[in-house]
């Protein structure tokens, strides 16, 4: 996907790492996006880099049915998986509740409407991370200004998504999403301190 040319090149990047992220998270990854991951090289030594670098490693030893395991053991389990990815949930300790009106009052103001084939809640950390990065790229319109990108960020994402990540890296089930966990928790990290300081 090639961003919109107005896109600075930090921006981009921090559109494909949301978009990136958001994939990995929305369903069991398939083989093509496992056979990317494990072409992920970290460029530095920078958190993100060692998280990505860790992630390629992880993926090299995963294929997509163990993937698939660990994604539904996580996720999905029998009745419940390990881990409910909803901000719902980890803000009020219910499903279906008010932080998910407030996502779709927000979405309906930024032109953002469900797909027709999701049935999950809006409110689930991959669904937040598209949106995340649809405003970045201007996929709801023109590209979200800085100001707006971080209001969705404080009221949707900031309050819980640091804590799935943290969670999701110390999950006993998980193998190949553990880095993703600590990707996931450096980027939440390194957003809420650039926000902060624009």
């Amino acid at each position: 996907m090639t961003p919109p040319a107005e896109i600075a090149p930090e921006d981009s990047a921090r559109a494909e790492l949301y978009a990136f992220l958001a994939a990995i998270l929305s369903g069991p990854p398939p083989e093509t996006l496992l056979t990317q991951v494990r072409g992920l090289a970290g460029d530095d030594e920078t958190e993100l880099g060692l998280a990505l670098a860790d992630l390629s490693r992880v993926a090299a030893g995963v294929d997509a049915a163990a993937a698939e395991r660990e994604f539904n053991a996580l996720f999905i389990g029998l009745g419940r998986g390990e881990l409910l990815p909803y901000a719902s949930y980890y803000l009020t300790g219910n499903l279906h509740d008010k932080p998910l009106a407030r996502l779709r009052s927000d979405m309906a103001s930024l032109g953002i409407v469900r797909a027709d084939n999701v049935f999950e809640p809006e409110d689930n950390i991959s669904s937040v991370l598209e949106m995340m990065a649809g405003q970045i790229l201007g996929h709801y319109g023109a590209s979200q200004p800085l100001e707006k990108q971080a209001d969705f960020f404080a009221t949707h994402v900031q309050p819980w998504a640091g804590r799935f990540f943290t969670d999701l890296e110390a999950a006993k089930t998980a193998e190949l999403y553990a880095p993703v966990g600590t990707l996931g928790a450096a980027f939440m990290r390194i957003e809420k301190e650039a926000f902060q300081l624009a």
